[in-house]
């Protein structure tokens, strides 16, 4: 995805070049990391003196938040301090913690709750597939986070979403991601949107909004009152599923190309590229009003996922993993939307990730997935306009991390600015 706008510390994104510790957004970043992580601390170090009702499950949810948080930690910064509810108040900066030490902290809080916590929280609260989830994810990029491959383990909690959790695959793909989508079987953990009662600039109004502009697309359709022209997707996304005239996977018809340009020469330029209308403020099964932020959940952890992760483990050398089951699980997924069967013959490694673009872009995972296949830095890859360029070019290998924001390494002097920046 391409954003036009500019904003400062945007464009560095939108063209993956020229990153460093002023950007505002790997500030944002950090910020609520380390605002969600201290106030998961302080309920942590309350519920300890107090009664409540359902106490264990309420404290296993907060540790799964707090895990989630230094997840995400782990994934783009690598490395930060371990706060828990022992040191609050501590008054010297917390020393630095390295990558190895903050994943043995969450795979260990993990671990510990999935017992626990209970299966039947209601649709926006953590459950024991959430953490199961959690768990996966965490093992499947492993190797990246600590240079010891866990596929295995992964495999292990993969098949317990999928066996125990209860979830189904929506029958139609664009249920998952429309402003009724709290009626899904899929999703298994959301992060909930309301245009009411949490209005946000973020969440999925930015994707929605961001996506939409009545020079070109008809904006009502969406749910929308408010369209922001600035993001549009690339031919290294829509290009995945061939010619999009003549595919029959639903998911190629879910960009706006009336108005649009198949090549983004010019990234600021609205027309270049092709506007994704995959997440809609618009109801599914029922007529929803038009309003300016979106009721949308964001789908954080669905079931197709799930499968296109234990597509990979298998692929990977997991053990347990039966090869047939894996294949079934990949083709299911891809039969939900119309799209051909493979074969075991073209069931490869190129294959997964090329399906979870096609599956899951926009969902955040997209990233993490390039990085653990080897694709996000260097050159073996190439999108448009990365390294800043338009037919793109080879970034360096330390952007498969994000800068150390400044404000931090000031704060704390214990903590040391990640290679390359």
């Amino acid at each position: 995805m391409k954003n036009r706008w500019g904003d400062d510390g945007l464009d560095q994104l939108t063209t993956t070049s020229n990153w460093d510790e002023n950007n505002k957004f790997f500030r944002y970043l950090y910020n609520r990391i380390y605002y969600t992580i201290p106030q998961a601390n302080n309920l942590l170090s309350v519920l300890g003196s107090v009664d409540v009702a359902n106490k264990e499950q309420v404290v296993a949810e907060v540790r799964f938040l707090r895990a989630l948080a230094y997840y995400y930690l782990i994934d783009c910064f690598g490395k930060g301090v371990l706060a828990t509810e022992d040191n609050i108040g501590a008054s010297a900066p917390l020393p630095e913690a390295t990558r190895t030490e903050l994943f043995a902290f969450v795979e260990e809080e993990l671990l510990a709750i999935e017992a626990g916590i209970s299966q039947d929280n209601s649709y926006g609260r953590a459950n024991k597939a959430a953490v199961q989830m959690l768990l996966s994810k965490l093992y499947l990029n492993a190797e990246v986070y600590t240079e010891q491959p866990k596929y295995s383990e992964a495999l292990t909690y993969i098949q317990k979403v999928i066996d125990g959790g209860g979830y189904t695959l929506a029958t139609d793909f664009e249920r998952n991601f429309s402003g009724d989508n709290q009626s899904s079987p899929e999703i298994i953990f959301p992060l909930i949107a309301d245009a009411v009662t949490s209005q946000s600039f973020g969440n999925t109004t930015y994707i929605i909004n961001g996506n939409l502009n009545t020079a070109t697309i008809p904006i009502g359709e969406f749910g929308a009152t408010d369209g922001w022209a600035g993001h549009r997707s690339t031919k290294a996304w829509y290009g995945l599923f061939g010619d999009l005239e003549t595919t029959s996977d639903d998911r190629a018809a879910l960009f706006w190309t009336e108005g649009h340009n198949f090549e983004m020469t010019d990234y600021k330029e609205w027309t270049d590229g092709y506007p994704s209308v995959k997440f809609r403020n618009s109801g599914f099964s029922e007529t929803l009003p038009e309003t300016p932020f979106s009721s949308t959940d964001f789908p954080l952890f669905r079931l197709a996922d799930a499968y296109l992760m234990y597509a990979e483990c298998a692929l990977r050398g997991a053990t347990g993993a039966d090869m047939g089951q894996a294949l079934a699980y990949l083709n299911t997924v891809r039969q939900r939307s119309n799209a051909s069967t493979i074969t075991m013959a073209d069931f490869d490694l190129d294959f997964v990730i090329d399906e979870r673009a096609r599956e899951l872009n926009l969902e955040g995972h997209r990233r993490s997935d390039l990085i653990r296949f080897g694709k996000f830095s260097g050159g073996s890859y190439i999108w448009p306009w990365k390294g800043n360029t338009q037919q793109g070019t080879s970034i360096p290998e330390t952007y498969n991390l994000f800068p150390i924001p400044l404000q931090a390494l000031e704060a704390n002097p214990n903590l040391k600015q990640n290679p390359g920046f």
